[in-house]
């Protein structure tokens, strides 16, 4: 059944004027992004699942850090790099043309990466910093181009301050995140090492990806549920609160002054107001694509993910109100565990289930001389591998939160394995559901 998913494949122009063409995605570049995240991630959890033990304990030791870094700059950056070529088109109607300097922002990020991975595995301190300087250029490239793109179009004020303000903690992580690394060898950075590392932890999570995923959400969301689309003043409160929590929180721990329990919950606040226009798109359906599969796991995922976004903000909160205690260190993997793989690597596999459908339809109705192709981006090709795929998430996160909360090596390999089969059904369906992408010259 042929499915046209929006109005650039009815109207030869869009709605500012501009040809439709304009507002056509990328393949390529977004394909590469995507290839990154998916193979930083299997990295991530197979080297979890056949070393439990090296990961295990206290979380600041280098083979931990490894494989966080993994996740936060391999998966979940890698695929909001990707995701925002495609989104930025289709959702958010802001055109931005591939350049060779994209390619080469690409590289950078995934070669500085792996030598941050690598440097930490090996722990060897004096490359960190020329690696994580190489991903901080590369991600610069990136950021920029779009911010500079916000301003030149039409594009709802809250959601363009939310990217904004993502783009600009993105870099503050990334220049906190080389400041340590010479740190490492040198000792230039004065006060203590785990609030300093702690204060880049949260610019990357809360600042960068949380951020941007609000932002980007607000239009996004109402495409997987389907629903109606939040507007009005009241979506500016997620990034006023998210980001006057974050940057208190930040300062109060870096130079330790009072204050932190308020911040906090200023961060709450702004998920809170996020989670409160998802529950208002829940209440305001739209009636789904007849074609679409039932369950729509697209949904259930983002659901999903967004439980335990509550429960990363809860282990949050009670961390800061509470003394420091002998169970403060499993708090702490709880808090990491649910925060950064429970909600948002989750997320990434429920926006991809949207997301890389549209990308091949896109590519398809190019190539076809700007014709509605023969295929649906409503159907997933493999219903049953969704199924499998999504119960590992529901199985495979708890065993792997619990096992390193309670220093549980074989929970941990085995929550790793369970998450590892679900990420590695994830990927083949990934590409299962691109096979239908022509191949375009950007």
């Amino acid at each position: 059944m042929t499915s046209a998913p929006s109005a650039v494949a009815a109207s030869p122009s869009a709605p500012s004027g501009r040809p439709a063409l304009a507002f056509l995605p990328p393949t390529r570049l977004p394909l590469w992004y995507f290839g990154l995240a998916h193979t930083s991630l299997l990295v991530a959890l197979a080297v979890v699942a056949v070393d439990p033990r090296g990961v295990s304990g206290f979380f600041y030791h280098p083979r931990m850090l490894g494989v966080v870094h993994l996740i936060t700059l391999g998966w979940i950056t890698g695929a909001i790099l990707g995701a925002i070529r495609v989104v930025a088109p289709l959702v958010l109607r802001v055109s931005i043309p591939v350049t060779r300097g994209d390619y080469w922002a690409l590289s950078f990020v995934a070669i500085g990466t792996s030598g941050m991975v690598s440097h930490f595995w090996l722990e060897t301190f004096n490359g960190m910093a020329w690696s994580a300087g190489m991903v901080v250029l590369g991600l610069l490239h990136a950021v920029a181009r779009l911010a500079v793109r916000l301003r030149s179009v039409t594009i709802d004020r809250p959601i363009a301050v939310h990217l904004w303000l993502a783009c600009l903690n993105l870099l503050l992580a990334g220049t906190a995140g080389v400041v340590i690394a010479i740190d490492k060898v040198t000792d230039i950075v004065p006060g203590y090492a785990l609030s300093n590392v702690y204060a880049h932890a949260h610019l990357a999570a809360v600042g960068w990806a949380s951020m941007m995923v609000v932002g980007v959400g607000y239009r996004l969301l109402p495409m997987v549920l389907p629903s109606a689309v939040p507007r009005g003043r009241g979506l500016y409160g997620s990034a006023m609160f998210l980001e006057t929590g974050l940057i208190g929180f930040v300062v109060t721990l870096v130079t330790g002054w009072p204050g932190m329990p308020v911040f906090a919950v200023g961060i709450v606040a702004g998920l809170v107001v996020f989670l409160g226009q998802v529950v208002w798109m829940t209440r305001h359906r739209r009636t789904p694509p007849a074609e679409r599969a039932r369950p729509d796991f697209g949904a259930i995922q983002a659901g999903h993910a967004m439980v335990y976004l509550m429960l990363a903000a809860g282990c949050g909160l009670w961390l800061v109100a509470s003394p420091t205690s002998s169970s403060t260190p499993a708090l702490m993997m709880l808090y990491g565990v649910f925060g950064l793989v429970g909600f948002l690597a989750q997320l990434v596999v429920a926006m991809e289930m949207r997301l890389l459908p549209l990308l091949a339809w896109y590519a398809a109705f190019a190539e076809g001389g700007f014709t509605a192709p023969e295929l649906s981006t409503h159907v997933l090709p493999a219903q049953s591998v969704a199924t499998l795929a999504f119960a590992g998430w529901v199985l495979g996160l708890p065993l792997l939160a619990g096992g390193l909360a309670m220093d549980k090596p074989s929970g941990v390999a085995i929550g790793a394995g369970v998450l590892l089969a679900a990420v590695a059904l994830n990927t083949g369906h990934a590409v299962w559901m691109l096979r239908p992408l022509v191949r375009r010259r950007h």
